[in-house]
Formats: structure tokens, C-alpha cells, sequence
């Protein structure tokens, strides 16, 4: 999906600086649209975010890859104030306007149909995926991995882990055998 949208177009170059926040980042599609261009520190390769259930932004290290994607569409879209959203609708209705979480969500399934992917796939789906892809990555780690989520409660990034074990597999298996 990530190598899908067109990045010689403003378009595709807005599609896949979104993507790439879903996936390197685990962002929620709300946190993504609440944006605005000052959010966006390239120096820095940090972005602040407005994360679930906050009332204060709270600064995220971007990926390089991010990073560029990101400068990629704004040199792209030309010049901006840097109050105004930083993922915009680029139709001639209402370009300019705040990207909402439905256009978000209409991006990724609209990039899931043209990969020939059958299943629905939505933000919070590259979410979970990338969580799943971390904990796989880190052999595990929860504490490292809940500092990417976000997740307030490490019960709840538990249960990404036990989903990714397959315990409950396990354990049906071992009643099984009981008897």
C-alpha cells in the first residue's frame, strides 16, 4: 500500500506522507487530521500531536522517511500559513479545508482496493498492523513499544502481545489434550 500513491502528483504526495505517519508512527487518523503546519518541526524531524484523551500536544520522533514525505508535500502545496491544517482537500470545492478522519479513512481504503486487498482496511487496521509489526520486531518489548502507541494503560498494549502470541490458541490446545 505504502509504495501505491502516485508521488509525482499532489495528491499522491499528501497520500503518502499520510500513510507513512499511519504506519511508522501508529497514528490515530484524528491525530493526523487535528494537524496543523506548525505542528511539523523538520529540523527537529518531531511532530506535535494532539494524542486520545489529551490536553496538551506531545512531540513524536518521525521516521526520515516521514520526514521527507512530509517536506514533500508541503513544497508541493506551495505556501502555507503555518496555522492552517497541515493535510488539506485538494478539490476545487474546498481545497484548503481541514482534512477530516472520513477522508482518512476514505485514503486508506481507496490504496487497499487499487493493492487488490480483499479485507477492509482502515486507520485504525495500519494501527494495530503496525503495533503487531513492532512488538514482533522488538521481540516483545511492551514498555518500548507502549512509547509508540501511546497507550496510557500497558494492560492495553498487552493485548496486541497476547493477540500476536496466540495464547489463547495455545492454551485451548493444552485443555484439549487434557482429555
Amino acid at each position: 500500500m505504502i509504495s501505491l500513491p502516485d508521488t509525482t502528483t499532489l495528491k499522491g504526495k499528501r497520500d503518502y506522507a499520510i500513510l507513512r505517519l499511519l504506519w511508522d508512527n501508529a497514528l490515530r487518523r484524528n491525530e493526523i487530521g487535528l494537524l496543523n503546519v506548525k505542528d511539523f518541526d523538520s529540523e527537529a524531524g518531531r511532530l506535535w500531536i494532539q494524542g486520545k484523551g489529551k490536553s496538551q500536544k506531545e512531540g513524536i520522533d518521525l521516521s526520515q522517511q516521514a520526514i521527507a514525505a512530509i517536506q514533500a508535500w508541503l513544497a508541493a502545496r506551495g505556501k502555507v500559513n503555518h496555522l492552517q491544517p497541515l493535510f488539506c482537500t485538494l478539490d476545487r470545492a474546498t481545497k484548503g479545508h481541514r482534512l477530516s478522519g472520513n477522508a482518512i479513512y476514505k485514503i486508506v481504503r481507496e490504496t487497499a482496493a487499487a493493492a487488490g486487498i480483499k479485507k477492509i482496511i482502515s486507520p485504525h487496521r495500519i494501527r494495530h498492523s503496525a503495533i503487531t509489526a513492532a512488538l514482533e520486531a522488538t521481540g516483545g518489548d511492551t514498555r518500548r513499544v507502549q512509547k509508540l502507541s501511546r497507550h496510557v494503560d500497558l494492560n492495553t498494549l498487552t493485548r496486541y502481545d497476547d493477540n500476536r502470541l496466540r495464547h489463547q490458541k495455545e492454551v485451548t490446545k493444552i485443555l484439549a489434550d487434557l482429555i
